[in-house]
């Protein structure tokens, strides 16, 4: 009898302990002719995921526990995107993970090393203050091309773009001339005879405008400015949002802008210019670089890693662990310019109805297609995806994208930290097939994204480059679980949730936004929320949050147009409760019904501070 309970306990126990999982190593002194083993690594993420991908379709049986791909410390430079299709798929029982060593950090990379600094000599058009600081370096080619770039990291640190930012007030645009598609500015003290690749930043209500400078012509005390094409039709033809034109002078002037990307305004220490035409970058080191050693990096790829399966034949169970993703590039505003709508999207066409009203929205005028900034990581058609303390950083745009047909993925213990637009992004917000502003509920739910956990992450310093970006933000989706999650120094809002502006019935739906703590928002920006919602959202629930420090943006037309919580339009069946805030500053904007208000404002129990914002074991994440 002992004999049989001996037997049968190490049945069980074969049953309870885990099956041990395959592993494959890369170092970066590896061989991809190498086995994958800890003594022999491969040398690229590349092969090891097709030895991965090889092994499954043999049935190997050392996968029964799975596959883990262990990347040794240091950084790893993409030359190109590295896709995930559904043959790399694992399972509930046998998933693949792609972790750094224990202990060290795996960093992948999409920038270039850029070397062989000298100081320059004398510059056609350099500024008078800048003679003599300035360091040059020859533009690596990229894929047989110069390499072109919009963003410059030296030691890890973010350069800045020449431009007339100086920490002085911004001017002011004079007046709008839509049918000439012209602006009417104050004279520039800049010089205007070589105008090439230089942009006008636009301070828009609750979004920024890159448009590319066509001709400037000065007369007088002011000039007129106009711009290239695709962007200046639409910058001119669509309503919202545009330049404001403060005519009575009640508020807080006209729209504020600036100037990018020419030699004459290098003139501060930490700023760069790139000079396509001769191939050349000029660098004014910070106190402390020395540019011998500095390590510079410049971006050359948008993406990073892309998850794309099927409806049908999705990507499923793969994790990634502790690792970095850096150095992602955005071309398209010096290529076509960048007009926003919201929250980052920018316009592929858009114009004013003659006669408003949609079938949704009778008021309605603005008809607008977008497209969506590129991420540094993109998960299409994927389920049960799980990112678990990875560092997103040094980014151009969007950090993580669940962009269509995700779900059951998990964000958890994650840092966002120095992203041009937003950290995480999820669901549909339409596209150059459909009209942004009406409600997106598709036939086939595998399209919408949802169910997916965004926790215990911390998401700051975001929207650096396009001020009208968020911390997280998801559009049509559903079973989306914010929760415990640290948001700050924006621009913007913090956590934005829904799309559509009208109260009809989306795809939305059960979606929770429960104990973050958000502070340090509204930098730039107004008509702003720390937590701010669109659209219909049935079983949404906006609860326990502790929101704080809501800035004075120097820009805002309305100045007191800032919003702890913000149900913006069409807003509907939204409950808000138990929210800690330090005033009770609350808007609704022609919302729709349902909405519940309960308990929020500055005597909620401070239990709730307590609780909100990262837990354990992730409050180390820095």
């Amino acid at each position: 009898m002992k004999k049989w309970i001996f037997i049968l306990a190490g049945f069980l126990a074969a049953w309870i302990l885990p099956i041990s999982a395959a592993e494959i190593w890369v170092a970066p002194d590896g061989d991809d002719l190498h086995p994958g083993t800890r003594e022999a690594p491969m040398a690229t993420l590349w092969m090891a995921q097709r030895k991965a991908r090889e092994m499954r379709r043999l049935n190997d049986p050392s996968v029964r526990g799975g596959i883990t791909i262990f990347l040794k410390g240091g950084t790893w430079f993409l030359n190109e995107t590295l896709f995930f299709r559904p043959e790399d798929s694992g399972t509930e029982e046998s998933p693949t993970i792609i972790m750094s060593v224990p202990g060290e950090r795996a960093v992948l990379s999409g920038g270039v090393t850029i070397s062989s600094w000298k100081k320059a000599g004398r510059i056609h058009g350099l500024s008078r203050e800048a003679r003599g600081n300035i360091w040059m370096a020859d533009i690596p080619q990229h894929s047989g091309n110069l390499h072109s770039f919009r963003q410059l990291w030296v030691n890890g640190r973010k350069a800045d773009r020449a431009s007339s930012l100086d920490g002085t007030p911004l001017p002011r645009i004079l007046s709008v001339d839509p049918g000439r598609q012209e602006f009417c500015i104050p004279a520039p003290s800049f010089p205007t005879s070589d105008l090439a690749g230089m942009e006008m930043v636009i301070h828009q209500w609750w979004a920024i405008a890159v448009l590319r400078v066509k001709n400037i012509r000065v007369a007088g005390d002011s000039a007129r400015i106009s711009f290239i094409q695709p962007e200046s039709r639409i910058e001119f033809e669509h309503p919202w949002p545009a330049p404001f034109i403060d005519q009575e002078k009640k508020l807080n002037g006209n729209s504020a802008y600036y100037f990018t990307n020419s030699i004459s305004f290098l003139n501060r220490p930490g700023e760069w210019f790139h000079d396509r035409m001769s191939g050349k970058l000029y660098y004014w080191p910070r106190e402390g670089e020395v540019m011998s050693s500095a390590e510079v990096i410049a971006p050359c790829l948008e993406t990073l890693v892309s998850l794309q399966g099927t409806f049908d034949r999705p990507v499923t169970h793969l994790e990634f662990r502790g690792i970095g993703f850096e150095h992602t590039s955005w071309l398209r505003p010096g290529e076509a310019g960048h007009v926003p709508l919201q929250a980052g999207f920018f316009l592929l066409d858009a114009y004013k109805l003659k006669v408003p009203g949609t079938p949704d929205k009778a008021s309605l005028e603005n008809q607008a297609w977008i497209g969506r900034q590129p991420a540094a990581v993109q998960v299409t058609a994927s389920s049960s995806i799980r990112f678990e303390r990875c560092r997103f950083e040094h980014l151009a745009a969007t950090g993580l994208d669940f962009i269509i047909g995700a779900n059951r993925c998990t964000v958890q213990g994650c840092l966002f930290r120095d992203i041009g637009g937003t950290g995480i992004q999820s669901g549909f917000f339409g596209d150059a097939a459909t009209e942004a502003h009406l409600p997106y509920l598709p036939s086939i739910e595998r399209e919408m994204c949802r169910d997916i956990l965004i926790a215990d992450n911390r998401i700051m310093d975001c929207s650096k480059e396009d001020w009208g970006c968020v911390g997280i933000s998801v559009g049509f989706a559903a079973g989306v679980n914010i929760e415990h999650n640290e948001v700050s120094h924006l621009n913007y809002s913090g956590i934005c949730v829904g799309w559509g502006w009208t109260p009809s019935l989306s795809c939305s739906r059960d979606n929770r936004v429960h104990a973050n703590h958000i502070h340090h928002f509204a930098r730039n920006m107004y008509d702003v929320g720390g937590i701010y919602t669109l659209g219909a959202q049935p079983g949404m629930e906006i609860s326990n949050n502790y929101i704080h420090d809501l800035l004075e943006a120097p820009y805002a037309h309305i100045p007191d147009h800032y919003q702890y919580i913000y149900l913006d339009e069409g807003s509907s069946y939204i409950q808000v409760k138990n929210n800690r805030t330090e005033k009770e500053k609350f808007f609704s904007n022609t919302p729709g019904p349902g909405n519940v208000w309960e308990n929020n404002g500055p005597d909620v129990t401070e239990e709730v501070i307590r609780a909100a914002g990262i837990r354990e074991p992730y409050r180390d994440i820095q």
